[in-house]
């Protein structure tokens, strides 16, 4: 095993901008780990930073290399049984692919492992991602910030160079500081020129000419081309976009039916709303409610860790969603969004008042409301009662969840950035 030692001076954060390149270029590969990834995290570690690994062969890069050329002929060792003109088969699968199984042919390459940080990962993580129909009610309290061009700087990374200006300085500079020896340096050549055409001429004065056009000559040829203060750097500034208030509603199933595992996956997807909610969004408001037969708003911490349990009457959390909304969130100023997790599981005289309650109070003031099914079984009453919204409201969505690895591509679908 080879190991490196980094002797250089201030080494930290040397390649940063090689770093978000290779970010840059692979990021179709990298969002895919860590799409696979997420699933299999903890609840308590689901926003740490990540070790990805990504295949060697979609990291590969073409590569010239110098070729004898035209058609040759080559006799290899250990040859019985080709003969000329015979095609060589390619080798069968799984050969070839290192860190796969074990083979007894053919070779290849291990798989590319990197670590990457929290903030690296979040926005990967959350890339292309929105609050669908965020509207400007009042231009208070919530803002995102978003990156502008603010004119050009003299310091900065080599991503953001400005090669015309940069190229534009440094000829300035080079006319500036080679106006006065070029002005000489005619000046000589011409006074040369007369004394060639002079039979008389004074040999010493000829002789001073040619050492002063030699010195003149490599003066301009000692100014740099381009220099350190020549460049310019394109300046890119943070300006805070004033955007209206939100307000997102998590409402969880904590009922007898919903299992461990359920109510795990339910953590792991309220835990990446919350996520993507502080990491996109610098002022939102949170109102955690779970509910069995009764509903409650909770804080955070009750929210993901509370063990209470009970029954299963869905209708008392949408009651509780429609009396906070009047009494702290009129719609006239704040963006009201919910996301509501169940078993689907739910006493049957009660799923019908759940469709009533959200046609009639909730989906009308609301700019999207999600609800996610989370279960292995076929679709309960719940499901059945809310697919009868899903052609009449576009701002209501709906989405099934069977096991761990969805959770991700349904957090996806319903935040996914809204093409205009």
């Amino acid at each position: 095993m080879t190991q490196l030692i980094d002797r250089r001076q201030n080494a930290k954060n040397k390649s940063t901008v090689n770093r978000q390149r290779f970010l840059r270029r692979y990021k179709t590969q990298i969002k895919k780990a860590i799409s696979d990834q997420i699933s299999e995290r903890s609840i308590t570690n689901v926003d740490s930073g990540e070790s990805v690994s990504i295949p060697t062969r979609d990291i590969s890069e073409p590569t010239f290399r110098n070729d004898k050329g035209g058609v040759r002929e080559g006799i290899f060792p250990g040859n019985k049984e080709f003969a000329p003109g015979d095609r060589i088969k390619r080798p069968p699968g799984g050969g070839g692919e290192g860190g796969r199984r074990a083979s007894d042919q053919g070779e290849g390459d291990d798989d590319f492992v990197f670590e990457i940080s929290r903030d690296e990962y979040l926005d990967l993580l959350f890339d292309d991602l929105e609050l669908p129909n965020l509207k400007k009610n009042q231009l208070r309290k919530m803002t995102k910030s978003k990156t502008v061009r603010a004119g050009f700087t003299t310091d900065g990374v080599p991503t953001n160079i400005n090669v015309v200006r940069s190229l534009r300085a440094a000829l300035s500079r080079r006319i500036g500081m080679g106006s006065e020896p070029r002005r000489m340096l005619h000046e000589r050549e011409a006074e040369l020129e007369a004394l060639e055409k002079d039979p008389v001429a004074d040999e010493t004065r000829r002789a001073e000419l040619h050492q002063e056009i030699a010195m003149l000559r490599a003066r301009l040829k000692k100014i740099p081309f381009i220099d350190t203060f020549d460049l310019r750097f394109n300046n890119f500034v943070q300006r805070p976009e004033p955007t209206s208030q939100a307000v997102m509603f998590c409402l969880m199933d904590v009922s007898g039916s919903m299992d461990q595992e359920t109510k795990d996956i339910a953590k792991r997807f309220y835990i990446l709303l919350y996520l993507f909610l502080t990491r996109s969004y610098r002022d939102v408001d949170v109102v955690f409610i779970r509910h069995h037969t009764q509903a409650k708003e909770v804080e955070e911490e009750e929210f993901f860790y509370s063990r209470e349990t009970g029954g299963t009457i869905v209708s008392s959390a949408l009651e509780l969603t429609r009396d906070i909304v009047k009494q702290r969130y009129p719609p006239t100023d704040w963006n009201i969004y919910a996301a509501q997790a169940s078993d689907g599981d739910n006493w049957n005289d009660d799923s019908p008042l759940c469709e009533q309650i959200l046609a009639r109070d909730l989906l009308p003031q609301l700019r999207y409301y999600a609800y996610v099914e989370i279960t292995r079984r076929d679709h309960q009453g719940l499901w059945e009662h809310y697919q009868n919204l899903l052609g009449k409201y576009d701002n209501f969505a709906m989405q099934h969840i069977r096991e761990h690895n969805d959770i991700y591509p349904v957090f996806r679908e319903f935040f996914r950035k809204q093409t205009q």
